[in-house]
């Protein structure tokens, strides 16, 4: 086991922060892929929560790429990488939201509203806001599972894991 993670050790370490940032972008494509699946093929249709999920995936998508390509060094490294770990916090939020609500009691679970297409075009950003934010009785559902997760539980896991991994690109010895 010890030569296992030695050699783990020695691939990190002889790593570029570019590669390691590219894995994270190429991660985000993997996880946004099998949601599009979910949507698409499984037919699971995506609650305002979750479509705000798939936001912050993309953003923390986008910013790792952008890093790979940038090739910034330890200080822009680290900007990049604290970016990355805030954006996945704001997801980490959003999912706790999500499974908060899931667990709600059935007399508890707020009503269901319209979709967010339709609150988007509308209603003001405010009002549409807020109710995301209240979540709704799609939000309640739980569909597909994975080893007794569901979607936003998983969310979640992914979160940590990437908002994680940025900070151990961004203050990996060079």
């Amino acid at each position: 086991m010890l030569k296992i993670w030695e050699v783990a050790l020695k691939v990190w370490n002889n790593t570029s922060g570019r590669w390691l940032y590219l894995l994270g972008a190429l991660t985000v494509a993997v996880l946004y892929g099998s949601a599009l699946y979910l949507q698409y093929v499984l037919r699971q249709e995506p609650c305002p929560l979750c479509m705000i999920q798939r936001v912050i995936f993309i953003a923390i998508g986008l910013l790792f790429f952008i890093a790979a390509l940038h090739n910034a060094k330890r200080l822009g490294a680290k900007v990049y990488s604290l970016l990355i770990a805030l954006t996945a916090l704001s997801g980490v939020a959003f999912a706790a939201r999500h499974i908060w609500i899931q667990h709600l009691p059935k007399d508890r679970v707020p009503a269901c509203g319209p979709g967010l297409d339709f609150m988007l075009k509308h209603l003001p950003l405010s009002d549409v806001w807020q109710e995301v934010m209240h979540g709704s009785g799609e939000c309640a559902e739980k569909g597909w599972t994975f080893l007794m997760l569901g979607i936003p539980e998983w969310s979640l896991v992914w979160y940590v894991l990437l908002g994680v991994f940025a900070l151990l690109v961004g203050w990996k010895k060079s």
